[in-house]
């Protein structure tokens, strides 16, 4: 069981799912930062969401953290350097609330186009203002998008229904991309010298703070319209308000703001402004699956398996591909480590046919995670894996290659003196064992495994199952391959319980068995 801080509000929903898995959850709310140094200590778990800093200093407190949850998307308000220096793993809900956050971009570009909350504002208070708030039309309008993300990308396929011609800037997406969602790609500069309004969906960091401040909004097209509800400070609140106070932009909608709280700036009193209270996220449904998706990370976290939404790692997402490859690294890991008997000094990870055209380094991950686990009292994760190897003069190498020759994809490791490969097999995708030491085989890959060599002569499988029926061990599955250049075998198989050393050791003694070694994943 472990201890799960919780300093802001978070769905009931996920509350109860990590009560569920049997941990601990201790919600503390409105802490100081001093409070939250003392009250993180003993935690081996701290969910957050934007008002709390997980600072250099609470991590440093936080000497049991595993993981570290953000209930949302940026995670600007968490110390990644330290984080990532401490091993501890930082974790984020990146698709809870993108739809929301989307529809409340649409949501303000509608308001700011047609006056709605100025209108509305007149009319409870007694005014009846039609002429003064005439807006403007969607249609035929350009949007710039800058930051063509998910978030970005909804708002893009939303506006184009209102039939807006979508131009976008970001670096990090291919012109490819862009043109599949029907998106002219341009530079910052062009994009605002062309935009009728600009929408931002950028994330905080130092590239993109102050991105639009006075010399860019200078560049822009006479009228433009700005929304922003992605981060505060990307768009220069002064140079903002100064802009449209003298009528070069025509106003702008924004949920967010270089300092939250605020309920005061030169922004409040222009009448072409629409402003809320960083609510992109403050819907019934993202709340609820923010709540979700960051108790399965920390809930995933704490038992040491792969989280997806990993954001210290060196991918944000694992590709569909690669997914279902997962468990089978780990175990393939686990057996050639079993093999050697020892951490190898060297080893090669392989991919090869379609696999090979995926992003392939989590796999790297999940198999130093099953190789490691074998021989240390270390808790390996994937974000301290590549450390902990290199710590134990583990040189690891990757390579990939197109063809697989008899699969579809194969995934192969080799060490100095070791080989094994796996694959997936069928229309349900089962993992499979299908080489060992260059002998071919296939079984399932198992918690509990034996790999046997002998000499290739019969009576040798029955001498191993009546070594392992006498200790009232089941074999569940076997595989067979004989060596290439004859005379030996191998046996691989998957067992209902370990096999201990002394039962490897009473087969190692049977006459024909050269080897017996057993495979036994971490409790």
């Amino acid at each position: 069981m472990a201890r799960i801080l919780v300093t802001e509000e978070l769905a009931p929903t996920g509350i109860e799912l990590m009560e569920q898995a049997g941990h601990e959850v201790v919600q503390s709310f409105g802490l100081t930062p001093q409070e939250l140094v003392e009250a993180v200590k003993g935690a081996n778990a701290l969910i957050v969401r934007s008002a709390t800093k997980v600072t250099a200093e609470v991590l440093g407190a936080g000497s049991d953290l595993v993981v570290v949850g953000r209930a949302g998307i940026g995670v600007d308000n968490i110390d990644l350097g330290e984080a990532t220096r401490r091993g501890v793993l930082v974790v984020n809900a990146p698709e809870s609330n993108v739809l929301s956050a989307a529809e409340h971009a649409m949501a303000l570009l509608l308001a700011q186009a047609r006056n709605v909350p100025q209108a509305h504002a007149a009319l409870v208070q007694g005014r009846w203002e039609r002429s003064r708030w005439n807006g403007i039309e969607l249609y035929g309008k350009t949007l710039g998008v800058i930051g063509l993300g998910r978030v970005g990308t909804l708002v893009a396929i939303r506006a184009m229904s209102f039939g807006m011609r979508i131009v976008a800037y970001d670096p990090y997406v291919s012109a490819d991309r862009a043109r599949q969602l029907g998106v002219e790609m341009t530079d910052l500069p062009d994009l605002l010298g062309q935009a009728d309004f600009v929408t931002i969906h950028l994330p905080k960091s130092a590239e993109t703070m102050g991105l639009l401040g006075a010399d860019m909004l200078a560049r822009a097209k006479p009228g433009l319209r700005i929304v922003n509800t992605a981060r505060g400070g990307i768009v220069d609140e002064d140079a903002l308000a100064k802009a449209v106070a003298e009528g070069r932009l025509g106003g702008a909608g924004l949920d967010v703001f270089a300092s939250e709280p605020t309920t005061s700036s030169p922004l409040f009193e222009l009448d072409s402004i629409v402003v809320t209270p960083h609510l992109g996220a403050s819907t019934a449904e993202a709340q609820d699956k923010a709540g979700v998706t960051i108790a399965e990370q920390v809930v995933s976290a704490l038992d040491g398996q792969l989280v997806p939404f990993a954001v210290n790692l060196s991918f944000k997402e694992v590709p569909e591909a690669v997914r279902p490859f997962l468990d089978l690294a780990e175990q393939l890991g686990r057996l050639l480590v079993s093999l050697e008997g020892a951490l190898p000094s060297g080893l090669e990870v392989e991919c090869s046919g379609s696999l090979a055209s995926s992003d392939t380094k989590v796999l790297t991950l999940a198999v130093l995670r099953g190789l490691l686990a074998v021989g240390t009292e270390e808790p390996v994760s994937y974000v301290n894996a590549p450390r902990v190897a290199a710590d134990r003069g583990l040189e690891v190498r990757e390579s990939l290659t197109a063809s697989a020759k008899d699969y579809v994809n194969l995934l192969t490791l080799r060490s100095g003196s070791h080989s094994v490969s796996g694959t997936l097999a069928g229309s349900r995708g089962e993992p499979r064992v299908v080489m060992v030491d260059d002998h071919r085989v296939e079984v399932p890959p198992a918690r509990n495994m034996l790999v046997v060599r002998n000499d290739d002569r019969p009576g040798m499988i029955g001498i191993v199952g009546t070594v392992l029926g006498e200790q009232g061990i089941s074999i569940s599955s076997m595989g067979v391959g004989p060596s290439a250049e004859g005379g030996t075998a191998l046996m691989v198989l998957s067992t209902d319980q370990p096999v201990g050393a002394a039962v490897c050791d009473r087969l190692s003694q049977q006459e024909g068995i050269l080897d017996a070694r057993a495979v036994t994943a971490s409790p």
